[in-house]
């Protein structure tokens, strides 16, 4: 759990530059808190199977003194959240004060098939499921 900026210096610090070179899974916990862990890990053990405000990567830069987070989406299969959950990203950052975009840079949409349950992420604003081709909501 990251806490402090300071905290989050550290920890990114001490990452892997193979790590550092791609985004970061991370999940915003219930208490507000960013919990990150490097891309191969899950959003879901990363939370320990508990609800989140939001989840999804984040990428961030250094500009030789800190970090900064230059990229951000709400990409996680495993949660599944709302690209509206920004605020609860943008506080967590703001707390510990460590800039930001203002806005999830990549929105991901997804949907569940009604017909073959299929989970879907919409592209290019097609609403139709990728397995079977049922309508899916918008």
């Amino acid at each position: 759990m990251t806490t402090t900026a300071a905290a989050l210096c550290e920890w990114l610090d001490g990452r892997d530059p193979r790590d550092q070179a791609e985004p970061f899974t991370f999940v915003i916990d219930v208490e507000g808190c960013l919990r990150l862990a490097p891309r191969r890990s899950e959003h879901v053990a990363l939370a320990g199977g508990r609800a989140v405000l939001s989840a999804g990567e984040m990428a961030f830069g250094h500009n030789g003194t800190s970090w900064f987070v230059v990229g951000v989406s709400n990409h996680s299969t495993g949660y599944r959240p709302d690209a509206k959950s920004w605020p609860a990203v943008a506080a967590a950052l703001d707390r510990i004060g460590i800039e930001h975009p203002g806005d999830f840079t990549t929105k991901i949409v997804f949907r569940v098939c009604p017909g073959c349950g299929q989970l879907n992420i919409i592209h290019e604003d097609n609403y139709v499921c990728a397995v079977c081709d049922g309508y899916l909501a918008r």
